[in-house]
């Protein structure tokens, strides 16, 4: 009798605690959010298997992932694409893995961020290591871990304490690392990366939109500034000896075997635009790939309807424009021809 009072008294407590504790973080702005980690990306990877020729997919960094709206995209042309874009990281990892491990000979969209996709081919640095984690994890998963994959969606739904990213970094984790890391300790060395902010919120198959508070609140804006500050001068020069040909090898056999190969430079604004411009010149980096490629690409700067278009942290579209970009993306692409691809294999 005592013990099933114990148990009943400990579940009482454990309510209390569980309830107050998720109040708590839900009265200090949080709710509830998916984590953008291997597993959701994996998901969508394994569904390329059953992809036709018909079919769309998207690679690239964070701009196609929050620049390319599924359901825009869809209400343009009634298919929506496979999203395979992955935040902060190089796409040719992801491009190689399809290329290499399918037989997959639809279109593929490369998005091009010229700090990422020239950025390095070391296995060890983390614009390829974050890509090609998701592709050996793609690969490897085992039945469990797809099944606690599963059963963690629910709870990432309902509850703003499962805050919990993949990738180190983000200001916004309610786990222990991340309540350790805001706690100072006399005089104990300070990181000097800046607060990073989480900016969009993610749905079960990776469609991304930007928070509106990224487009209303110009100091939650300008954090994430000063992240792209912190990272351009961290960064190293670009490499484009070894990722130029490393992409091109892979888009020459993509292309052989009557894959459609797109490439894409999204918006970028502001002082990242500028950096860019120096860093990473057109002619001699975007130019370049298209001309080694020939493949179909699509440049915002190319278009009157998409060169003016604003990013509020300098990098990303908002979900209205980006609603609007795919749209007009779409258009320019259907009379170009580029998504007319039926060649079977």
């Amino acid at each position: 009798m005592k013990l099933k009072q114990s148990l009943i008294v400990a579940l009482i407590l454990s309510i209390i605690g569980l309830t107050s504790w998720e109040l708590f973080w839900r009265s200090q702005g949080y709710y509830p959010t998916l984590d953008d980690n291997k597993d959701l990306w994996a998901v969508q990877r394994a569904k390329l298997k059953t992809l036709t020729n018909q079919d769309v997919v998207l690679t690239g960094s964070s701009r196609v992932l929050f620049d390319i709206q599924l359901d825009a995209w869809e209400e343009e042309t009634k298919k929506r694409p496979l999203q395979l874009a992955s935040v902060g990281s190089s796409p040719l990892p992801i491009f190689h893995d399809i290329v290499e491990t399918t037989d997959f000979a639809g279109t593929i969209i490369v998005g091009v961020t010229p700090t990422l996709f020239f950025s390095t081919t070391y296995p060890l640095a983390d614009p390829w290591r974050r890509t090609q984690i998701r592709a050996d994890f793609h690969h490897e998963r085992t039945y469990a871990q797809r099944l606690n994959h599963h059963l963690s969606i629910p709870l990432q739904n309902s509850l703003a304490f499962m805050i919990n990213y993949e990738e180190r970094g983000y200001a916004d984790e309610i786990n222990l690392r991340g309540l350790l890391q805001k706690v100072k300790i006399g005089n104990r060395i300070k990181n000097d990366f800046p607060a990073f902010h989480d900016f969009g919120d993610i749905d079960l198959d990776r469609n991304m939109k930007m928070r509106e508070k990224t487009v209303t609140d110009t100091a939650f804006a300008n954090s994430i500034i000063r992240v792209w500050g912190w990272y351009a001068t961290a960064f190293p020069p670009p490499d484009k000896a070894s990722t130029m040909p490393f992409f091109v090898k892979d888009a020459k056999k993509f292309m052989a075997r009557g894959g459609n190969l797109i490439l894409l430079r999204c918006p970028s604004t502001g002082g990242f635009r500028m950096g860019e411009n120096a860093v990473s010149p057109r002619k001699d980096y975007w130019d370049e790939l298209v001309a080694q490629t020939k493949a179909k690409a699509y440049h915002f700067e190319d278009y009157e309807q998409l060169k003016y278009l604003d990013c509020p942290e300098w990098s990303h579209l908002s979900v209205k424009d980006a609603n609007y970009f795919t749209k007009e993306l779409v258009k320019i692409m259907k009379a170009d021809g580029a998504l007319s691809h039926s060649k079977t294999n």
